[in-house]
């Protein structure tokens, strides 16, 4: 014999039924469990959005949330949310979670530590000379917007040229890039000491401060 309406309330049910305040993570491959209310300590961040509500995240085999980022420094990211401890190793790799996740006292913290903050102010001296590198990050973001309204994602081509050799010898080929309706952002050149390496590291992080997630090839 069956109840009229019994499949319908249950559902119902189930679907108003609490959030878990116990989150078990899986951070690409390292196991976490926390709160609910620890990931959401500072209402910016992008934990915060993440477990605001039900998690779009994807889940392992035993059903944790899944974050595919380093899982080994956001143990230290975990301990200030719980404690406000702040890392004493590893401060570059922490750093670049905590900008990944928008950790604002976090990040403010770790860039006036002695060991980054040297770093910060070489590298505001480097892209300060660097010609366009704000407009060009800005144009970067833009397209990106533009691209990724379908598909969630997008593809743009960075030409980096280190020197004006550089730019006298490819010139060329990316006026035909351009003809061809790529998406093409270029940088350079420049005469400071960093290499190429150096300023797709400062292209990420700038990119990522902003929310967004960036993924570099050759």
């Amino acid at each position: 014999m069956s109840l009229p309406g019994y499949k319908t309330s249950e559902k119902i049910s189930a679907l108003s039924a609490p959030l878990s305040q116990v989150v078990q993570l899986n951070v690409g491959g390292h196991l976490y469990t926390t709160s609910r209310s620890t990931l959401r300590k500072y209402p910016d961040s992008r934990l915060a959005e993440l477990f605001s509500g039900p998690s779009k995240l994807p889940t392992d085999a035993e059903g944790r949330v899944f974050i595919d980022r380093d899982g080994y420094h956001f143990r230290a990211v975990l301990e200030f949310l719980r404690s406000d401890l702040l890392p004493k190793e590893d401060i570059e790799e922490v750093h670049a979670e905590a900008v990944y996740y928008n950790i604002r006292p976090l990040i403010k913290h770790l860039e006036e530590s002695p060991q980054l903050f040297g770093e910060l102010v070489g590298r505001q001296q480097f892209l300060s000379r660097l010609p366009h590198y704000r407009e060009n990050i800005e144009v970067l973001i833009r397209i990106a917007r533009a691209e990724a309204v379908a598909a969630r994602q997008s593809a743009i081509m960075i030409c980096v040229l280190r020197s004006e050799e550089d730019l006298s010898f490819h010139e060329n080929a990316i006026s035909s890039l351009e003809a061809d309706k790529e998406s093409v952002v270029t940088f350079g050149p420049w005469k400071a000491g960093p290499s190429v390496k150096d300023l797709l590291d400062c292209v990420r992080m700038d990119i990522e401060k902003q929310g967004y997630t960036l993924s570099i090839q050759p």
